[in-house]
């Protein structure tokens, strides 16, 4: 039978070092998982070491258990990957995601030196290269030692187990193995085990079909039942190898009018994108870290997850399946089309399908994520991607392709012709146009496109802990967010043609480019924070919709200190009713079917508050100021100019003006568009050279907020100096408002 040994224990690590010919005495120290970017992919400045880094272990034969053969298997070294064993090289992975495997049986000898040389450094030929996350380095998954029989269920296709299981609603089970070594006088026996472990269904051959009756079927969040499918290797008798998975018999549909159909019954996908990382951890997390990040996810009352932008942690698919989330699966083809890429796509396709074929929790494999950022008419990459997409057809034909398209990318275009179903990441409300913006626009592609399954593959804002009475899109509130989640939610939840939705991002992650928000290196668009210690007011406005746990929530709960004499308190709750009381003096009841009750607040010195929606309470606390708590307000670290640092004169346009009220004007619009054109970054490219468009995107941006973020793309044509701006401001100044 077949053992396996984890390897976690004890490695010497040094970055840059050279193939060590013995255990080296000076090296550091470090167990697995480990990545060596868990302070520098976090700090911003896009400066992380991206390079080689070496892992070394002393490996006694005599501490292994006895075998015939011997696997190393990696379930995760970012970004490629070379194997030595007592000097001799003995294999080569790219791509940081999946898991793999080398046969070491012939190098072992007595004593033996294992090292992995891992490289995150940017190349041509290995996804991705591009992308707004950090690319961690490390060994920062699991490493194993597999001890298997001669005779034994396949492990060097593609990271699998050697095991097809496909079931479907009827209760027929189909059975698919591999065995590598000789098989004479070897039989495969096949059983089906319900959740209690009794054998329901039992046959022996190969590829062959078994039957369970009365089958109990996976029906997501509301019963997510699994059964393990195993398959045993039987020689002369006895069992020499063994392997499982676990199954689920559900059927599903995706309909372009009546979205997410799961077991004959309409489900719609409504949830949140994940990231697998940590503050101070970077993506070197633990099963109680998976764990805390579902119990979190099913908190909040998401019943489907888009696991961007790569292949997750196995144990993180078993969660999905034990809790009966919807999961988006997708590789890292991602931002930029290269070339020199194409094999590395298909590579990390068929590990994604094989290594992950079984789990019912999946019911979509992603092509691409905003691959269209140069343009969607390339030859090369509408090629890559027809073949890709076939090749997911060949190897399962049980789930649809999907794609996640940018905004930008023409809702005509042949890219979106090639996958069965699309999304659209968009970020109207944030990056340019506003929040009505997104009901319409889809309610325009499902009109011209209606048998296009179309849904929603991100959308969000930043919030971190600065606030306001005042919310304003790009201020980088908690309002703010709470503000646009709420539109979002209205907007996006009752149109049921819409197959899923999934918020960017469930949890703030590190994107180590990121220098924004007073913050750096982190996107902060989670609606809990990036060490999971806070979940901002937008998380429970999603719960309110979304959870059947009955609960309150007032929000604004680190927004204390309030300058005005009324002050507007928001209170979610999923209850018909909800009262407010200051100080124990009642402030009136309120219904709404939209969950959002607002009231209006009488601030006078301090303030108690007192949420009661049937059961539930909540509490929280406010605070006379004669002046604004400059605490709350964001300065940006690496800011040439901050909001409030700009002169303005009564009457007249500013920097902090929307381009769309100073677009409103003759002068306005000349000076405006004079200084577009120098804007090369935020150009005519992602638009196809269309100024209405590209104004129409924009037009909600103050000027200040769209020079920001040009500078921000560090191009060396808009480099944008603090006297460019002042004297832009200047010539504002002198422009009156109609």
């Amino acid at each position: 039978m077949r053992t396996i040994v984890n390897l976690n224990e004890k490695w010497c690590f040094r970055k840059g070092a050279a193939i060590p010919e013995t255990l080296p005495k000076d090296w550091y120290l470090v167990h697995l998982p480990h990545t060596w970017n868990d302070i520098d992919g976090q700090d911003g400045g896009n400066d992380y070491y991206r390079g080689t880094a070496v892992y070394a272990k002393a490996l006694s034969r005599a501490d292994l258990p006895a075998a015939d053969c011997y696997y190393l298997e990696l379930n995760g070294a970012n970004s490629s990957a070379t194997v030595y064993v007592n000097g001799k090289e003995l294999a080569h992975h790219d791509g940081g995601y999946s898991t793999w495997r080398v046969n070491i049986t012939d190098a072992l000898a007595e004593e033996n030196l294992l090292v992995i040389t891992v490289d995150n450094a940017a190349n041509e030929t290995v996804y991705p290269q591009m992308a707004d996350f950090t690319f961690y380095g490390g060994l920062y998954r699991n490493v194993n030692l597999i001890a298997v029989n001669s005779t034994h269920f396949d492990l060097d296709s593609y990271g699998g187990c050697g095991l097809k299981v496909t079931p479907n609603v009827s209760g027929d089970v189909t059975f698919e193995s591999w065995v590598t070594g000789d098989v004479s006088g070897t039989v495969i026996r096949y059983s089906v085990l319900d959740a209690e472990g009794s054998t329901v269904a039992s046959a022996e051959g190969n590829n062959l079909t078994v039957h369970v009756d009365n089958v109990h079927l996976w029906h997501g969040r509301k019963d997510p039942y699994l059964y393990t499918a195993k398959a045993e290797l039987v020689k002369n008798g006895e069992v020499i190898d063994c392997v499982a998975a676990r199954i689920g018999f559900r059927s599903y549909q995706i309909d372009p009018e009546r979205g997410f159909i799961l077991n004959g019954e309409e489900y719609p996908l409504r949830g949140v994108s994940r990231h697998q990382d940590r503050w101070g951890i970077g993506n070197a997390l633990k099963p109680e870290h998976h764990k805390e990040d579902m119990d979190l996810i099913c908190e909040v009352g998401a019943n489907t997850i888009r696991l961007a932008h790569y292949q997750h942690d196995q144990y993180f698919y078993d969660l999905c399946d034990e809790r009966g989330m919807v999961v988006w699966a997708e590789i890292p083809y991602i931002s930029r089309h290269m070339p020199g890429g194409r094999e590395n796509t298909f590579t990390q396709m068929k590990e994604l399908i094989t290594q992950n074929y079984h789990h019912p929790s999946i019911v979509v494999w992603g092509l691409s994520n905003e691959i269209t950022m140069g343009g969607d008419t390339d030859p090369d990459l509408l090629e890559n991607h027809c073949l890709l997409n076939d090749m997911c057809h060949e190897m399962d034909a049980t789930r649809p392709t999907v794609i996640a398209a940018i905004s930008m990318c023409p809702i005509d275009s042949p890219y979106l012709q090639i996958p069965d179903v699309v999304s659209y990441n968009h970020y109207f409300g944030w990056y340019g146009g506003d929040t009505s913006m997104n009901g319409p626009w889809f309610d325009n592609f499902h009109a011209k496109h209606p048998n296009i399954p179309i849904g929603c593959s991100e959308y969000g804002c930043e919030a971190l802990n600065w606030h306001t009475s005042n919310p304003q899109q790009g201020d980088y509130t908690e309002e703010y967010q709470a503000y646009y989640h709420e539109e979002l939610i209205k907007q996006f939840f009752p149109r049921k043609y819409l197959w899923a939705t999934h918020v960017w991002n469930m949890f703030d992650f590190g994107a180590d480019a990121r220098n924004e928000g007073g913050e750096n290196g982190q996107n902060h668009k989670g609606l809990v924070t990036f060490d999971r210690k806070y979940k901002k007011d937008s998380f429970y406005a999603y719960k309110a919709w979304l959870s059947d746990e009955p609960f309150v929530h007032i929000c604004g709960k680190r927004y204390v200190d309030r300058v005005e004499d009324v002050t507007k308190v928001t209170v979610y709750s999923n209850q018909p009713c909800v009262e407010l009381f200051a100080n124990g003096v009642s402030l009136g009841k309120q219904e709404c079917p939209e969950h959002f009750f607002y009231f209006d607040v009488p601030n006078q010195g301090e303030t108690e508050l007192k949420a009661v929606a049937g059961a539930c309470t909540d509490t929280s606390h406010l605070r006379k100021v004669a002046e604004f708590n400059d605490a709350y307000r964001l300065k940006e670290k690496n800011a040439i100019l901050n909001w409030f640092d700009i002169t303005e004169k009564e009457g007249y346009f500013s920097l902090n003006d929307k381009i769309s009220d100073i677009m409103a004007t003759d002068a306005g619009r000349a000076m405006l568009g004079q200084a577009l054109q120098s804007l090369s970054a935020l150009g005519g490219g992602k638009q196809g050279g269309a100024p209405e468009g590209l104004m129409k995107m924009i037009g909600s941006f103050t000027v200040l907020r769209l020079f920001s973020m040009a500078s921000l793309m560090d191009n060396k044509e808009t480099k944008i100096t603090k006297e460019m701006l002042l004297e832009f401001n200047r010539k504002l100044n002198e422009i009156a408002k109609p």
